[in-house]
């Protein structure tokens, strides 16, 4: 995960140097978190979504993927009053300790978790949502995506996380492993489909393992 690949790593570290230290809980989170080995987003992309929360003060925050919570707790903590996230995760050992994140960082009111797949949580959701972060399996990414703009209200916005592949997206097929090879395709497709999407306005941003933010500008 602390691999990267697509912009200068001393720039990097240096970027991150600068950062201010998040609650303590949030900080053991994260340090639990890659212990063990578990994919979470990179400070890069945590100081993103922290200025997007921050700037357009969303009501309504969908997460697909959830993890052990960490990225879910970090929004919070920026969001005004009244505010709610909803976060879907199928894997079930890490559903469990999400929950008791949750807990830990007071958020159980804040934050509800949908258990299952994500493509068909999110076919059963009506309403929308003013922000949408999409930190799930890449190879899906492109299934998710009409159901998403569905649910994203206009204006509002869809960060998408992981979208560069430590810059393997940006290769041939044929110069990435036989085995990441449908990720490739289908990262590659979605990328496609979001910059010519004409409900959305796209910017790829080389950031952390390559962050998308696009927004929902209604049909032309």
């Amino acid at each position: 995960m602390e691999k990267n690949m697509i912009v200068n790593e001393r720039i990097t570290d240096y970027i991150n140097s600068l950062e201010c230290s998040e609650s303590l809980v949030c900080e053991q989170i994260r340090k639990e978190a890659l212990s063990d080995f578990v994919p979470i987003i990179r400070l890069e992309t945590a100081s993103l979504l922290k200025f997007f929360v921050t700037l357009t003060r969303p009501k309504k925050i969908l997460e697909v993927g959830t993890a052990v919570g960490y990225s879910a707790i970090l929004m919070s903590q920026y969001l005004e009053e009244g505010a709610t996230i909803t976060t879907i995760e199928k894997y079930e050992p890490r559903i469990p300790i999400a929950k008791e994140n949750f807990k830990r960082a007071g958020k159980e009111d804040v934050i509800t978790l949908l258990e299952g797949d994500a493509l068909e949580i999110l076919k059963g959701l009506d309403g929308s949502y003013d922000m949408i972060f999409m930190d799930a399996a890449k190879a899906q990414y492109i299934y998710y995506l009409p159901e998403v703009i569905r649910l994203l209200k206009t204006g509002g916005l869809l960060i998408s996380d992981n979208i560069l592949q430590d810059g393997d997206v940006a290769q041939s097929r044929y110069a990435v492993t036989r085995r990441n090879r449908t990720i490739h395709s289908r990262m590659r497709e979605y990328l496609y489909t979001l910059k010519h999407e004409k409900e959305l306005q796209t910017a790829i941003i080389p950031i952390g393992d390559g962050v998308a933010v696009s927004t929902k500008k209604g049909t032309l």
